[in-house]
């Protein structure tokens, strides 16, 4: 059994979310045990709120804002992580990096308490570089790489990844690949009707469901996606918007003309059940990102039989090669899609086709079994480094 101190977000929901509460989970049913620390105890100038929540067992963290992308920790969080650490006595530090001024501290305050450190490291990118948005995660990328070249171990999701930060000086046998999983047991092609997929099914209709979940912001591209989806005839088809961002409001108004019967914005989804009968109706699933890491939503989807069309930004195309789904480039995303949309509403035996080969892959390579037999691995190798 190995003491986990897992550094991660709990909220708002968003992929490092859902990476934080599979893994640790995942963990703790194989025995090992988990002081989950997150930010979960808003600041204000006179606040000594402690370190425990009444309805919270793990460590909450003052923080001033916070929100899908980045934290910004109140003046005090790093001396009351520090004392959590020195109190908890983990084994390990694993540190979900939740784009906060915290991650760039945690080497320091980790060496001095003489704990190793492991780092997953999430923020989207494109290898090429090929847009605007591709520079502005490459500006991120260049200002973690100082600190991640002091972690122990840094866990990236692909080989373009790596290669991105062993460029920018983080050494290549500090990182390991570990492609995120998912539990294909939960995430799985429907099996039978139950209330929350009729309840799904009836606000939804009888038409064919194309998909996006996820993030609304502006390097997830949705506006390609809409203006395809406006330009295209796709009769008995509906396109559902599952998500929330700062790029919704502009987005719907933008696309107010599209119909109930052609569009729906489904908004935030937090219950897990309904993602996932949402995921079981839905026949395509779009991933229309300029940037990424590696979509956990894009797992999801392959994983319960849907067929996926994924930008091959970050790692995503990766996932979907070889004939596990459509990839395009990030350029001219509206483009392409006005040329395979009405490919896919036209011949569903395709989009069928395409989603026995998306399970397939899932079983192959991304299993949330496979990540933490990997991720075990790193642990224990540490552990018995520092004991030697």
């Amino acid at each position: 059994m190995i003491h986990i101190a897992w550094l991660g977000k709990k909220s708002p929901f968003c992929g490092n979310v859902t990476y934080c509460n599979s893994t640790t989970e995942e963990l703790k049913a194989r025995g090992h045990k988990i002081s989950f620390i997150h930010f979960d105890n808003p600041s204000s100038t006179n606040s000594s709120k402690p370190l425990f929540l009444a309805n919270d067992p793990d460590v909450s963290l003052p923080y001033l804002i916070k929100s899908q992308v980045y934290t910004i920790p109140s003046l005090r969080a790093e001396k009351e992580l520090r004392l959590s650490l020195e109190r908890l006595k983990p084994d390990i530090v694993h540190a979900s990096l939740t784009l906060s001024p915290l991650d760039f501290r945690l080497p320091e305050l980790c060496n001095e308490i003489n704990v190793p450190l492991i780092g997953t490291f999430h923020p989207a990118f494109d290898a090429n570089n090929r847009n605007l948005t591709a520079s502005t995660q490459q500006l991120t990328y260049q200002l973690y790489a100082p600190s991640l070249a002091k972690f122990d171990k840094i866990i990236v999701f692909s080989e373009p990844q790596k290669n991105v930060l062993v460029k920018l000086g983080v050494p290549k046998e500090k990182q390991i690949i570990i492609p995120n999983g998912v539990d294909e047991n939960i995430w799985q092609p429907f099996r039978e009707r139950n209330k929350k997929y009729d309840q799904v099914k009836n606000k939804l209709g009888n038409e064919r469901i194309f998909l996006y979940m996820g993030r609304i912001a502006n390097e997830k591209n949705i506006e390609a996606l809409l203006r395809s989806w406006r330009q295209t005839k796709n009769n008995n088809c509906k396109l559902v918007i599952v998500g929330d961002g700062p790029m919704k409001p502009t987005l719907e108004n933008s696309f107010s003309n599209l119909s109930k019967e052609k569009l729906i914005w489904w908004g935030s989804e937090v219950d897990l059940e309904t993602r996932i009968a949402i995921m079981q109706i839905a026949e395509v699933f779009f991933l229309p990102s300029l940037v990424e890491g590696l979509s956990l939503s894009l797992l999801e989807a392959m994983s319960t039989g849907t067929a996926c069309i994924a930008t091959d930004a970050g790692a995503d195309g990766e996932v979907l090669d070889d004939g596990a789904g459509i990839v395009i480039s990030t350029d001219n995303v509206a483009t392409q899609l006005k040329t395979i949309i009405p490919i896919l509403v036209e011949h569903p035996s395709f989009t069928k086709y395409l989603a026995g080969k998306a399970r397939d892959r899932i079983l192959e390579r991304y299993t949330i079994t496979k990540n933490i037999e990997s991720l075990e691995k790193v642990y224990i190798d540490l552990k018995n480094n520092l004991k030697n």
